[in-house]
């Protein structure tokens, strides 16, 4: 009675997959405790689910994964699957949990079709009723039901029992880089469906962007009217009709219209948006109107409960899209909780939902002995096209969902035209998208992943690739750790080509599990669960950290893809509507005026109404520009509130610098400051040790493409430091080291020349690089110690991190913060924390000045090399020494680690360098 768990169907007596519904069928909801038990191997799981004794068993919460309840460990991989490649075969050591609950069948249940409802159980299971085996499925994100009308008696118990399996031959098509976790995750349900009742609709809601007028059709298989009360319409099922005046469906204006089905047998509550998607001359439009993906790549996760998540946390996740203008979702890499869906319609995402498939570590051709990939192998071709039926069934009343896609990361294969095919005809309203489909074959747009800015310029100029089909990046600009750097290179892309229509950030959250190590509650990567196969922190790729707080990479998406463009026209400023359908006259627009970080003006703007794709330019009030770093805000706010953000929510802002920089001279007169040269640095002006720092702790965009490994190999991490000379000369104290690496020939000689001044100590640095000197630097600057630092305030870039390659959110300003507060969380430790473009900063009773050129500021109260050896945030542990960085200049971060190579211009080229800092205490 275990073969199927080895079986390539996609189950047995599974009922045929239908719309979900918002209708009268009689409900009961099973989520809560069950009883369970977890057997190490199928065949250490008992046969005696048709009469169990649960009086031994445990209690566990449905739904839920049991890895996270205290059963077994989660573990993850990104490719590689954890048991050897040999379909349909898995391991013998395979986790089977059973579940038994037992339920009282309400009496008014009598006369209807009972059937049990799985909305999402990892990853095969079985199930029994009253000591009956009802059948199997597989398909872990999708719905699964089975009739058990001939095995209940309503107004008696029921005893249903679940058996789970955590490896099944489905779980070769469910390679999705994520945790792999297991157990009924998603809600079970009990449902009554009456005879006369609808069980599948399909709403078909068209708008034409030429005559304004809306077309409905709504098709069901049982006979009904349905009435949209809004519009003062009533037609029947099956009868397709052309509705007047009606207003589109958008995802910046997501309207909605409640409608209802009613039959005789019950009513279906339907929510209607009427709109269209058609690609007309290689664009990808809805309702007539390009559409420019600001989207991310959504898996679901929650730190404490994996993939189960609450309908709290689907609505978070919306709005913390919605406020950060983020106008769609790829639902990666398998269809989400219907909810979320539910939720896009009414607040307005558009919705790429992805079929529960991927292969990726079969690889994309077949390998020795002449393995293939599942999508070439057609004994998988059944199970791959009811995973499709079941995605588009269940999701197809959704007008959030613009385009189907069949998957993640197969090849090509022949299953793969079988899917395109079925969607197609089960729905050829939607395009259908599908990234390995490499020479645009068959798919509906074209689609690639971490394409550099330059590549997609070549698809974007070129209309004769690729069919002239709508191209986008399904994945790119990589989120892992310190990142992602260059967005605004993509976005410029976007904007000039129009078949380049954006794409989907990898991905939106860091899937870091919430657990304790040695006493401090971190959160987990692979590996640290003991998994001898995992992929490390390649899991925490978000936007988010864990707990849906920010990252810096989140504010800098942000700003890349704000709505408005707000920059400076000579001495006006000028604003164009980036908005797809909306125009401005629901923002309010202010300005500040701050004078070295000292607000001297504010005041509201009046901008006239802007039409989207439009541009106006107005003049600002009048401002004194006399004064150095005069700069004004522009900053356009919601007027009154909207269902996912309130009145004053900041939608876009402009920073326009009105004085003119002038160029610095620097003369310095004094006499030699009075200090100290030894081993380990020259401590003078209140500071401690300092000197020539070339190393940062190697962010994962570092790291995982081999650039950090490189640099070790040219000693940047290991570089000694040498007193060449010191002593008086020309009026100041003049320090020469040379900081350079065992064994190599190179070094960097810099002239430290300290000068004590009426108000402090100025020192004028030199560094000249001699010999094989690497081309590039992690950083270069200097680096000292001071006693425990509690606040730091600077003016500068913030309030944020901002590195070269990183700085769109960043704005000039005055900032305060503690040095906790200057660190950013990332969950495995890396470099972190600068403000770029600082021009001054105070450190508790020290302040530090930049005379000439500005500097990159970074305090800590630990180590580069404390944080390069901490696995985790939580391991570092502050002291009595706050360590201060100092850098002329850094290398930008990029996307790496998984996306293309630094482009030369964000890299720190070793050059001769200077840096003039005036120090006051």
């Amino acid at each position: 009675m275990t073969d199927y768990v080895e079986d390539f169907a996609s189950g047995l007596n599974v009922l045929a997959p239908r719309a979900w519904l918002d209708d009268d069928s009689g409900r009961v909801a099973l989520s809560g405790d069950w009883s369970f038990r977890l057997s190490p191997t199928v065949a250490d799981a008992p046969d005696d689910l048709k009469d169990p004794d649960t009086s031994g068993w445990d209690t566990i919460a449905v739904p839920g994964h049991w890895q996270l309840n205290g059963y077994g460990a989660p573990a993850y991989t990104n490719v590689v699957y954890p048991f050897p490649l040999e379909p349909p075969y898995v391991p013998t050591d395979n986790p089977t949990g059973d579940y038994v609950r037992t339920v009282t069948v309400p009496a008014d249940f009598d006369g209807a079709r009972i059937v049990l409802r799985f909305e999402g159980v990892d990853s095969r299971f079985a199930v029994y009723v009253n000591g009956e085996r009802v059948g199997w499925s597989s398909g872990s994100r999708l719905a699964s039901e089975f009739d058990v009308t001939s095995l209940v008696a309503p107004g008696k118990e029921a005893r249903i029992a679940v058996r789970v399996h955590q490896w099944s031959t489905g779980s070769y098509v469910e390679d999705q880089d994520m945790w792999w976790l297991s157990g009924i995750f998603r809600e079970v349900n009990l449902l009554a469906l009456r005879p006369d009742a609808p069980t599948d609709v399909f709403v078909k809601a068209a708008w034409d962007h030429i005559d304004g007028a809306g077309t409905l059709l709504v098709e069901s298989d049982v006979p009904g009217t349905v009435t949209v009360p809004e519009l003062g319409l009533e037609l029947p099922t099956g009868e397709h009709t052309r509705v007047e005046g009606v207003q589109p469906w958008s995802a910046e204006a997501p309207r909605l219209y409640d409608a209802v089905l009613r039959t005789a047998g019950g009513d279906v509550r339907l929510r209607i948006g009427f709109r269209t998607v058609a690609i007309v001359d290689g664009i990808f439009t809805v309702n007539g109107n390009r559409v420019l993906f600001n989207g991310v790549n959504r898996h679901e996760f929650h730190p404490d409960r994996g993939r189960s998540l609450t309908e709290q946390d689907m609505l978070d996740d919306v709005l913390i899209m919605k406020r950060a203008g983020i106008n769609a979702v790829r639902t990666s890499h398998y269809p989400p909780h219907p909810h979320f869906l539910s939720l896009c319609d009414e607040y307005g995402l558009y919705v790429v939902d992805e079929c529960d498939l991927e292969t990726h570590g079969f690889g994309y051709e077949p390998q020795p002995p002449k393995l293939p990939n599942p999508v070439m192998d057609e004994r998988f071709r059944d199970d791959m096209v009811d995973r499709m039926r079941r995605t588009v069934q269940r999701d197809k009343n959704h007008p959030s969902i613009v385009i189907w896609s069949l998957g993640n990361e197969c090849g090509m294969g022949d299953n793969l035209k079988a899917m395109y095919d079925l969607a197609k005809e089960l729905d050829p309203s939607r395009p259908v998208h599908y990234e390995r489909d490499t020479q645009a074959e068959w798919v509906d747009i074209y689609s690639r992943m971490y394409t550099s800015p330059e590549g997609c310029a070549e698809i974007g100029a070129d209309t004769g690739l690729y069919r002239n089909l709508p191209f986008i990046l399904c994945e790119y600009g990589h989120a892992m750790g310190n990142g992602p750097g260059g967005l605004l290179d993509y976005r410029e892309v976007f904007e000039k080509y129009p078949r380049c229509q954006g794409g989907f950030i990898w991905e939106f959250i860091d899937h870091g599990l919430r657990t304790t190590i040695d006493g401090r509650e971190v959160y987990a990567y692979g590996g640290d669960f003991g998994e001898s196969i995992h992929d490390g922190n390649f899991v925490c790729d978000g936007l988010l950290f864990p707990d849906r707080t920010p990252s810096p990479g989140m504010h800098e998406y942000t700003k890349v893809i704000e709505p408005l463009r707000i920059v400076a026209d000579g001495n006006r400023v000028s604003i164009t509507n980036r908005y797809e359908v909306l125009d401005t006259s629901h923002l309010t627009f202010s300005y500040v005026v701050e004078t070295g970080g000292e607000q001297v003006d504010a005041g509201s703007l009046s901008v006239p109404v802007i039409a989207p794709g439009e541009t106006v330019t107005i003049d600002l009030p009048p401002v004194d520009a006399s004064k150095p770093e005069t700069w004004v805000n522009v900053t356009a706010t919601l007027t009154e509130a909207t269902p996912w953000a309130e009145a004053g929510h900041r939608i876009a802002w402009g920073q326009i610098r009105l004085d003119e920089p002038a160029v610095a001279e620097v003369m310095v007169s004094g006499s030699p400051a009075v200090g100290e040269a030894g081993v380990d640095g020259i401590t003078v002006a209140g500071v401690k040790n300092a000197r020539l720092d070339v190393w940062r702790a190697p962010i994962d965009n570092d790291a995982i493409p081999g650039v950090a490994a490189k640099w070790r190999e040219e000693g940047l991490h290991r570089v000694q430091h040498r007193i060449v000379s010191q002593g008086e000369r020309d009026g100041a104290w003049e320090v020469v080291t040379r900081t350079a690496p065992p064994q190599l020939q190179w070094g960097l000689r810099s002239t430290w020349r300290w000068t004590t001044v009426d108000d402090g100590v100025v020192l004028e640095l030199s560094v000249v690089p001699e010999g094989l000197f690497p081309e590039v630097l992690p950083r270069l600057g200097i680096t000292f110690e001071l006693p425990k630092v509690h606040q730091v305030e600077w003016f500068g870039t913030g309030p944020n991190e901002a590195y070269v390659d990183t700085r769109e959110a960043a704005a000039v300003g005055k900032y305060s913060a503690t040095v906790a507060e200057l660190q950013t969380p990332y969950v495995r430790p890396q470099e972190n924390g600068q403000r770029i473009d600082t021009r001054w900063a105070t450190l508790d009773g020290l302040r530090i000045e930049a005379v000439d050129q500005l500097f990159g500021l970074t305090v800590r109260d630990w180590t580069s090399a404390d944080l390069e050896n901490a696995t985790h945030t939580a391991v570092l542990t502050p002291g009595d020494t706050t360590h201060v960085t100092i850098d002329i200049a850094q290398t930008g971060v990029g996307t790496a680690a998984c996306g293309p190579a630094l482009p030369d211009r964000d890299k720190l080229k070793t050059a001769p360098a200077t840096l003039t800092l005036r120090f006051k205490a």
